[in-house]
């Protein structure tokens, strides 16, 4: 397991954005498949910092928050004045006002010297990190992606740069005994141009805005591939994919990055290779798959990874002892805070085996290959014979429960033990998902508001690859400078591969409370491939009423809910033609739609 601390550690080392004054839209067609990028420029909304408040060295920075019409001119006036002299580098801070994955372009206006002018450029997911160099103490890294260079700026003309994700930039005047004329810096954020056909409305504000960042963290990630992270982690982990596809087919519906990003994990692991080095990566490879077909019923996808689902169920069977005990090879891991736990490992690899296992008798019915079929249910009637522990640990408890494994409540109340401390971004989905199996909407709800929240609370825009709960109360925000003396939740926080700096504020395995949202408290759950039957079930845990729509292969359904005095739930239900609802735990308002509705 050091070793693989190692490797990885090495290897690892809001909702649509909105057009408004000083944005312009351009697109651009990605090569190898249909991702179409969209390009988008933004102004400044902040200048948080000067290194000189006296006006001597920096004039006019205000003038940077004014949109720019993208064309420098010699009869510029209006620009802001960066001087350099007696040892003083003039520098400041901008804030874009949200989580962007792109870069910056840098106007310059007309001066006397035409020699080009170096600038130190800093881009941040938070202000500290906008505002550190790289130390080799504090976990700043160009890890992926250069996020601490200097360039050379052109004389009267503009320079794009920054491949990295970022909301701050600090810019700073290399050269000395010179003045720079700097006309504008205009962010270039780039994401897939894909509508959000998921929505998410409701009378609880904090909500909306949970699912609505948990939406956007993913669409920023959703790039040709899905990255884990849109400034360190720019990868393809397949097991970190699952909770980021079951956020894009709640919100996005089809897209080809998903179909992608799973072919180019399969490609790159032949068997017996385990995808990414780890067993329970390619066994969520698995699940993924028939989530996948679940909601989008793509039979000719699903056709074309036949042969190598079948090998990696045959070898994942294989490793099932007689006793019906896991005996997985490989790298043996589940996350980051429970990578030091074998026990913990042990009880989460034999649950997800039992999950992947069954996911994969179901796919093989599809596939009409009863022999598939029949080596799955003989794996998983040997798998279930086995008692599972929890370990008095989240992630076990979470995952017996969604294996079917739990015989009581004792795993329920593992995962509620001291609220939403033990909770990950990445594991607290699956937290999420086992309460709801278990009757508990109400306390998941509430811990999403606590813990997601709090994220937002601390100024994120997007969700971060780690947060640990009893860090919030002490914690300065992540869009100011942190005052002395206080927890700076980005440079002091982290471990593992994400210690301080280098962790990720735009994480794409944090979102999966965005799906959860949409499946239990919207309630809409697809119970035959490509959404042909869908059961609507809402449970209005900390909303009185709520709206929303979803997208399926047959079109938007639209669901608006609302609850009286007494608990009872009205829903209206508008559904495509050809799809069959099922509506529990509410009392039919109104029929709507063409689609085939039915009682419980």
């Amino acid at each position: 397991m050091k070793a693989f601390h190692q490797i990885l550690l090495a290897s690892c080392a809001l909702l649509h954005p909105v057009m408004t004054t000083g944005t312009n839209l351009l697109s651009e067609t990605s090569t190898g498949g249909t991702c179409h990028l969209v390009t988008e420029h933004i102004t400044p909304k902040r200048v948080i910092w000067l290194s000189d408040s006296t006006g001597k060295y920096i004039r006019k920075a205000g003038n940077l928050l004014s949109p720019f019409a993208g064309q420098v001119s010699v009869a510029d006036t209006v620009y802001t004045t960066m001087l350099s002299r007696n040892g003083k580098k003039a520098a400041l801070l901008l804030d874009f006002g949200k989580e962007i994955q792109g870069g910056i372009e840098i106007a310059s206006s007309i001066r006397e010297n035409q020699s080009p002018v170096a600038l130190r450029i800093r881009f941040g997911e938070s202000v500290t990190e906008a505002m550190s160099p790289i130390t080799g103490k504090n976990g700043a890294s160009n890890d992926h992606a250069l996020r601490d260079f200097t360039l050379n700026a052109p004389w009267l003309g503009t320079v794009q740069t920054g491949n990295s994700g970022f909301r701050f930039v600090r810019i700073e005047l290399e050269d000395s005994g010179v003045q720079y004329n700097l006309k504008a810096v205009t962010a270039i954020s780039r994401y897939q141009g894909c509508p959000y056909l998921g929505s998410f409305d409701s009378d609880n504000q904090r909500l909306n805005n949970i699912w609505r960042t948990g939406a956007y963290t993913v669409h920023l990630c959703m790039q040709k591939y899905l990255w884990d992270g849109i400034k360190r982690d720019r990868l393809v982990w397949a097991g970190d994919l699952h909770p980021e596809v079951m956020t894009i087919l709640s919100v996005f519906g089809q897209n080809d990055a998903v179909n992608r990003s799973l072919d180019f994990a399969r490609d790159d692991t032949p068997l017996p290779g385990w995808m990414n080095g780890m067993c329970s990566y390619s066994l969520w490879w698995i699940i993924i798959q028939r989530d996948l077909y679940m909601y989008q019923g793509n039979r000719a996808y699903l056709e074309s990874q036949h042969k190598y689902l079948k090998g990696l169920l045959a070898q994942v069977c294989g490793l099932i002892g007689k006793d019906g005990r896991e005996q997985l090879n490989g790298t043996r891991f589940l996350d980051w805070p429970t990578s030091e736990r074998e026990d913990v490992i042990n009880s989460g690899l034999q649950s997800l085996c039992c999950m992947a296992v069954k996911a994969g008798a179901e796919l093989g019915r599809a596939l009409g290959d009863d022999e598939l079929v029949g080596m799955c249910v003989k794996t998983v009637a040997r798998l279930e014979k086995v008692s599972v522990s929890n370990c008095n640990n989240k992630e076990a408890a979470a995952l017996k429960i969604l294996a079917g494994l739990s015989k009581n409540d004792e795993d329920q109340n593992v995962i509620l033990k001291d609220g939403a401390h033990g909770f990950s971004t990445f594991y607290g989905y699956y937290m999420l998902e086992a309460l709801a199996r278990s009757g508990r909407y109400d306390e998941a709800s509430s811990l999403i508001s606590r813990y997601w929240g709090g994220m937002i609370d601390l100024g994120a825009t997007t969700f971060w690859e780690e947060l640990n709960y009893g860090d919030i109360a002490k914690a300065g925000r992540i869009d100011d400078f942190v005052p002395d003396g206080q927890y700076d939740i980005h440079a002091d926080g982290g471990n593992y591969c994400y210690k301080g700096l280098r962790m990720s504020l735009c994480h794409g395995w944090a979102s999966g409370v965005t799906p959860w949202m949409s499946r239990y408290i919207l309630g809409i759950t697809p119970t035959e491939p490509g959404c042909r039957t869908v059961v609507v079930e809402p449970h209005l845990s900390g909303c009185n009423r709520v709206k929303g729509t979803f997208p399926t292969p047959l079109g938007i359904i639209e669901v608006n809910h609302r609850k009286d005095a007494d608990g009872q739930i009205y829903s209206t239900v508008t559904a495509p033609k050809g799809m069959r609802i099922i509506l529990k735990n509410a009392v039919p308002e109104a029929t709507a739609g063409t689609g085939q509705q039915s009682a419980p």
